[in-house]
């Protein structure tokens, strides 16, 4: 099933059952611009989200995360979440819901051998992967297939069958994303696989408060709190699977976003300066000449 604007939970009359019925038995895109969304909660299916423009704000497990141009998010089977987009700003979105089954079969099909495939060609039995709730960058292979699938939308309309097709390779690029993680998983310090995954969790609890509040001034002992670490741990494995610090992470984010104002606004560099969380202009403009070597008027010269 195929949507271009989001279903309005509040308007007289929705019908809430039968509108979730639907996830049970299609897979559903949802290609839609809006001004604004609200969903107080709601128990989902195995999704992908992500925004074109603007952004979305996710509830999972009493965190909050801003899920902007470039990033994605995958929530699990029977996640409970809230989404909502309230600031004003025009929201395009990309969600993908998928089918139980469908997305068994894709798994089953991806974690199992060509002869194990050939073996038991009736063993249809449940194949699951459980994601990490925690946002993710887009690669290059995961855009080429999204863009793939937009310009299908655009120029054939929505095909049951042809989307059905499109949406397997875009279950095998999730699929490589949970593989990225687990090698990541892999570089924290630790002996125990459990412990390892846990301390993972609570470093992408870290990352995505960062993410998501770049544009405050939030110290370090209250992240770690929030990840449930302490400064050192926090600070020590951050950089051993990140491969650079919180506050690293914090400035490259920012200036990812002050990039992005240069190249796509003509807002003054001191207008940009307190949108991006840096203390002063000068500051901005020392950590601007440090990360892209070169001053933000003269970037934005360079992208005329």
């Amino acid at each position: 099933m195929y949507f271009t604007s989001l279903p309005d939970h509040t308007k007289p009359g929705f019908d809430e059952a039968l509108h979730f019925s639907r996830f049970r038995k299609h897979n559903i895109i949802f290609n839609a611009e809006s001004s604004g969304s609200n969903c107080d909660s709601h128990v989902g299916c195995l999704s992908f989200k992500t925004v074109l423009s603007g952004e979305e704000w996710y509830g999972i497990n009493s965190r909050k995360l801003a899920v902007r141009p470039g990033q994605f998010l995958i929530l699990n089977d029977d996640q409970n979440y809230s989404c909502r987009s309230d600031n004003g700003e025009k929201l395009r979105i990309l969600s993908v819901f998928f089918k139980k089954e469908f997305a068994s079969a894709v798994f089953r099909d991806a974690l199992h051998t060509e002869s194990f495939l050939l073996d038991e060609p009736l063993n249809n039995g449940a194949q699951t992967l459980e994601f990490f709730q925690t946002l993710n960058q887009i690669t290059p292979e995961l855009q080429l297939q999204l863009s793939g699938l937009l310009t299908l939308l655009d120029q054939q309309g929505y095909q049951e069958n042809m989307m059905d097709e499109h949406l397997v390779f875009l279950l095998h690029q999730l699929i490589r994303t949970h593989q990225s993680a687990f090698n990541r998983v892999g570089q924290v310090a630790a002996l125990k696989p459990t412990t390892r995954t846990e301390i993972y969790k609570r470093l992408c609890i870290a990352r995505d408060i960062l993410y998501s509040t770049y544009m405050e001034h939030t110290d370090l002992a209250h992240i770690s709190s929030l990840a449930c670490l302490s400064v050192p741990q926090l600070v020590r494995q951050f950089k051993a699977v990140f491969h650079i610090t919180p506050h690293q992470y914090l400035i490259r984010v920012r200036l990812k976003h002050a990039a992005d104002l240069l190249k796509f606004t003509d807002k003054p560099v001191h207008e940009i300066t307190w949108m991006t969380g840096f203390e002063n202009v000068s500051a901005f403009c020392r950590a601007f000449k440090l990360g892209y070597g070169i001053q933000p008027l003269n970037f934005r010269k360079l992208q005329g």
